[in-house]
């Protein structure tokens, strides 16, 4: 009986430290789950935050740029549209009076001063690269830059022309002008042109070769 006791006293403390072992493992591995859960949350947190933060600042930056450039385009466009606007009626109005000053019609005697003046009719002919066109434009735009409004003329002839200028003076009207010579003309559709010149003293005008018969007279401001 004695070693049935003991047998009976043995398995008995197997059992405890068996179901003594389980309670221990149960407890280790709830322990060790809740600090696997917390380190690995942890972790986990940060990884992701970090992961989370990166995305998120450049989908922010990228939403930030588009949101920032539509304000910014739409602000520039609006001041750039204002001043533009500005600019460009400065600019208009500037043309308008003849480039930053305000021409005028001159008298007879300031128009007779000007051409004494100016050197124009000293620039010499060349056939097909310096002609009367070059000359009354030249003239045209000298009397200009001095605030003198200036008109260019075409004389048509029936098979071909001549360019002149003209002042609308104060006093004695339109007057023409041979910018080669600075010599009056008073020209009449249906004369030679040749004639309506009044040359200078001790000169005078021979009939051209071609008909230089005056068929119209454009005058351009």
């Amino acid at each position: 009986m004695k070693g049935v006791f003991i047998s009976i006293g043995i398995l008995g403390i197997l059992v405890l430290i068996c179901f003594g072992g389980l309670f221990l493992y149960d407890v280790a591995h709830s322990q060790g789950e809740s600090d696997g859960y917390s380190d690995g949350y942890n972790q986990g947190y940060t990884d992701g935050q970090e992961v989370g933060y990166s995305s998120g600042e450049t989908e922010g930056y990228h939403l930030g740029k588009q949101g920032g450039y539509e304000e910014g385009y739409l602000a520039g466009k609006s001041d750039g549209y204002e001043e533009g606007v500005e600019a460009g009626y400065e600019e208009g109005v500037s043309a308008a009076l003849g480039h930053d000053y305000t021409i005028i019609d001159p008298t007879y005697k300031q128009a007779i001063k000007f051409l004494k003046e100016d050197e124009t009719d000293e620039n010499k002919f060349v056939e097909d690269i310096y002609v009367c066109s070059h000359f009354a434009r030249d003239v045209c735009n000298n009397a200009e830059s001095e605030g003198l409004r200036c008109a260019f003329i075409e004389i048509r002839y029936p098979d071909g022309g001549h360019s002149i200028i003209a002042f609308n003076t104060t006093d004695e009207g339109l007057v023409y002008f041979e910018p080669q010579s600075d010599e009056i003309v008073k020209p009449v559709v249906g004369k030679w042109y040749y004639k309506c010149v009044e040359p200078k003293p001790g000169y005078r005008y021979e009939k051209p070769s071609f008909d230089d018969t005056i068929v119209d007279i454009v005058v351009i401001w």
